[in-house]
């Protein structure tokens, strides 16, 4: 004979399938917040000037690897001066995108930048009036003046209609950071005005 499930069976079952309702919706919160904050993840630009490459990456994985980037013909250096071609070391922004007769693609990068301009400033590289004038510019979200002796007009590009074999075997711009235009292209996808740009 069976028996007939009285009240305190009853109450175990539905206190079951609510537990189960519960962990159910627990996991799907937590998944979907994990999908939500993963949009949001930075995507930034790592520049190895040893290696003469680039890194688009986030805090997950690289998204895209260039390799056989030119740099300033001089090299890298925390102290670039203007007339140096000298690629700039330190952790800049994309400040502008713009088609270039000349290279191609331009994308602009914020130097000098307060850091920059810090430095410079602690070691004697610029005067006082020279800093101001800089930090002024930042303070107020103004465009940084890029006719100090710190120079400017630094950015990421391609080659335009340049020697493709040059490209390969030197080291020949200004301070800049030089793609072909077909690595450009590849960039491109990826960056936007703000995005962090790191040069080591």
């Amino acid at each position: 004979m069976l028996a007939y499930p009285g009240p305190n069976n009853f109450s175990i079952k539905i206190s079951a399938i609510l537990g189960k309702l519960f962990l159910a919706f627990l996991l799907n919160s937590i998944v979907f917040n994990f999908a939500a904050a993963d949009t949001t993840t930075e995507t930034w630009i790592e520049v190895d000037t040893s290696k003469q490459q680039l890194v688009v990456m986030t805090e997950w994985e690289v998204l895209l690897l260039i390799k056989g980037i030119s740099i300033g013909r001089f090299g890298a250096s925390r102290a670039r001066m203007r007339g140096s071609n000298l690629t700039p070391i330190g952790t800049f922004k994309i400040s502008s995108i713009r088609n270039s007769q000349r290279f191609y693609k331009f994308f602009a990068i914020d130097y000098p930048n307060r850091e920059t301009a810090d430095l410079a400033r602690q070691e004697n590289r610029i005067d006082l009036a020279t800093w101001e004038k800089i930090i002024k510019a930042i303070d107020n979200n103004r465009p940084v003046p890029q006719d100090t002796p710190l120079g400017g007009y630094l950015g990421i590009h391609g080659i335009g209609k340049g020697n493709p074999d040059i490209h390969r075997r030197y080291n020949w711009t200004n301070g800049c950071i030089a793609l072909t235009n077909q690595q450009i292209n590849q960039l491109s996808r990826w960056l936007k005005p703000g995005m962090r740009v790191t040069i080591f």
